[in-house]
């Protein structure tokens, strides 16, 4: 069926974030070959609440059309978000998770033991991403819906800024927006901020992209191989003790029993990789010279 714009109830926007490479992709082709795949509605009665599609009517919208193709599901609100977050299990990060659970305890009044239910995981997972929402200023969640900022980024330096000093994570963020920076140069700003004096952290805060250039210029010199083999131990380190506290905090009872076998592959090829590297150091420290 086609709908006008005014028929059209899209409170649920703000679960999705941007994509402006996807969307200016998107809008070439419509503009070529029309719509092909309908939005997802429900209702009853106008308007019309939409469940998928939020990208299909900004850029429909924007190519001056009046109508959108739509597809009504004939099951309850509540439940049209659900199959939909079904269906794109894989393609969403944790904030998107976030964003929706928050969305479903407001709204539908559902319990943290609801939720979990529902989405089959265990309450500290669902209660993690609720207290992530939580910590992450407003401004900053607006930014990452608006693609302006990575939901990486924001998950990984700026939670913990904000836990530690809003007022810091909202500025910083605020600077960096404009920059495009990625999440390893986000990632350095906050390392940066750390472990930095009050005249760095506010250089980092004021005037980003200055120390960013400084790093990569401390950064460039060239290291040797001995220097590159030192730092690749050190990271292979540093991720198994991160791997390990996932595993700490009872990831793997969280997981369906397809992921845990996904995992599971994955965890033998690493530690084949990993014993190999050890048979190679035995054999190199049993002939040195």
């Amino acid at each position: 069926m086609e709908l006008e714009w005014h028929q059209l109830d899209l409170r649920y926007e703000g679960l999705r974030r941007r994509h402006p490479a996807q969307e200016r992709q998107l809008l070439s082709s419509v503009a070529e070959l029309g719509q092909q795949t309908p939005i997802i509605v429900v209702s009853q009665t106008s308007p019309f609440v939409v469940i998928d599609g939020y990208k299909r009517v900004r850029v429909l919208k924007r190519l001056g059309r009046d109508a959108v193709r739509s597809m009504q599901w004939s099951v309850c609100e509540l439940d049209a978000l659900l199959l939909e977050r079904s269906l794109r299990r894989g393609s969403e990060d944790t904030l998107d998770q976030a964003w929706l659970l928050v969305e479903l305890q407001q709204r539908f009044g559902l319990s943290v033991d609801e939720l979990s239910r529902r989405f089959e995981r265990s309450k500290s997972w669902v209660s993690r991403r609720l207290s992530l929402v939580q910590a992450l200023p407003q401004v900053i969640q607006d930014q990452v819906r608006a693609g302006v900022l990575s939901a990486h980024a924001a998950m990984k330096y700026l939670v913990p800024l904000a836990r530690a000093n809003e007022q810091a994570a909202r500025q910083l963020a605020e600077a960096i927006a404009p920059l495009g920076v990625s999440s390893r140069q986000v990632g350095a700003l906050y390392q940066g901020w750390q472990s930095g004096t009050d005249r760095t952290r506010e250089i980092i805060l004021s005037h980003p992209q200055v120390y960013l250039q400084a790093q990569a210029t401390l950064t460039s010199t060239p290291t040797s191989a001995t220097q590159r083999w030192l730092q690749d131990i050190g990271a292979l380190g540093g991720i198994a003790r991160r791997a390990r506290r996932a595993l700490d905090r009872g990831l793997w009872s969280e997981l369906l029993g397809s992921e845990r076998e996904e995992l599971e592959h994955a965890f033998h090829r690493a530690r084949a990789e990993f014993d190999g590297l050890c048979h190679r150091f035995d054999l190199e420290q049993g002939h040195v010279g």
